[in-house]
C-alpha cells in the first residue's frame, strides 16, 4: 500500500503519518514542496523510534507520481468525494492521496479524478478532520479489505 501527501504543511501531521507508515509496511510518498524542512525535530519526535521501518519517497510534483506508477490504483480523499472510503475497494498495492493540511487536494485533481474521490463522512458544520486522524482512517480501511497481510 502507497500514502501519498500533497504538498503537506505541518511537520507534526507528516510525523504521525509516517509512524503510521512505519508500524503497517506502507511506502509514504511527499509531494513537494513540503511546508517544512525533513530534519524538523517535529517531524522525526512523531516517529523517531520508527524511522528505519520507513520506506519513503519525495517527488518533485504529483505529476511525477503518477509518472512513476502509471499502472497505480488511486484513490484520492477529499472531503469534496462523493463516494464513502468505506465504499471503495482497495487492492494492496493501492495509492491513498492526501492533500494539504489548510487546502486540501488541489482543485485540479478533484476535478481530473473526480470518479475516484473518496470522503470520510463528518457533520456538515465540520470543515474536516486533521490529517494524520484521516490518513489512519482509511488506510486501516484498505489494510482491512486485504486481511491485514504481514501483520500481526
Amino acid at each position: 500500500m502507497h500514502l501519498v501527501l500533497v504538498r503537506p504543511e505541518i511537520p507534526a501531521n507528516t510525523g504521525n503519518v509516517a509512524r503510521t507508515c512505519a508500524v503497517t509496511g506502507c511506502h509514504l510518498h511527499l509531494v513537494k514542496p513540503l511546508g517544512f524542512s525533513i530534519d524538523d525535530k517535529h517531524l522525526k519526535r512523531a516517529g523517531l523510534d520508527y524511522w528505519h521501518l520507513l520506506n519513503i519517497h519525495y517527488h518533485d510534483s504529483f505529476g511525477e507520481v503518477l509518472n512513476a506508477f502509471p499502472a497505480g490504483n488511486f484513490h484520492f480523499a477529499t472531503t469534496k468525494g462523493h463516494r464513502c472510503y468505506t465504499e471503495a475497494s482497495y487492492g494492496p498495492d493501492d495509492f491513498l492521496v492526501f492533500g494539504r493540511e489548510t487546502s486540501g487536494l488541489p482543485q485540479e485533481i478533484i476535478t481530473k479524478y473526480r470518479d475516484r474521490c473518496i470522503r470520510i463522512p463528518m457533520l456538515n458544520q465540520a470543515r474536516s478532520l486533521n490529517l494524520s486522524n484521516s490518513v489512519a482512517i482509511v488506510l486501516y480501511e484498505a489494510l482491512r479489505q486485504n486481511g491485514f497481510t504481514g501483520m500481526k
